[in-house]
């Protein structure tokens, strides 16, 4: 089994609904992201996936939520823009992107602060 990872970046304002708390007013935060790509073959050239071609897929991806205002995009009107959810949303357009045969999207992080953050795996394969 192999993996690589990347780490990025993307600041967005959201707030949550019905979460009695002070993140329910509008605030924003500098994501950080890490996206794990996990296989069991290597390529001619003796690659998973070549880097690059991670980190344009997951720089498209964020293009849709970097400097939004979460809670107005489609995917969090009917769910909370928390970090679960956005890790969730992130997991799932970037497997639409990545997966194939020999490889898949194994996780997705969402920190929201040097301390804190969530991570969504997906089915298991």
């Amino acid at each position: 089994m192999y993996e690589v990872k990347i780490v990025t970046d993307f600041a967005a304002a959201h707030n949550l609904r019905n979460f009695r708390g002070r993140c329910e007013n509008l605030h924003g935060h500098n994501w950080k992201v890490e996206v794990v790509v996990r296989g069991d073959r290597l390529d001619q050239a003796g690659v998973l996936l070549d880097f690059g071609e991670l980190k344009q897929a997951t720089r498209q991806v964020l293009q849709q939520v970097d400097h939004q205002y979460l809670n107005d995009l489609p995917y969090f009107k009917e769910r909370n823009p928390s970090s679960e959810h956005i890790a969730r949303f992130l997991f799932e357009s970037l497997a639409a992107r990545i997966n194939g045969d020999h490889r898949w999207v194994f996780s997705v992080s969402a920190w929201e602060s040097k301390d804190s953050c969530a991570t969504y795996y997906g089915e298991s394969r």
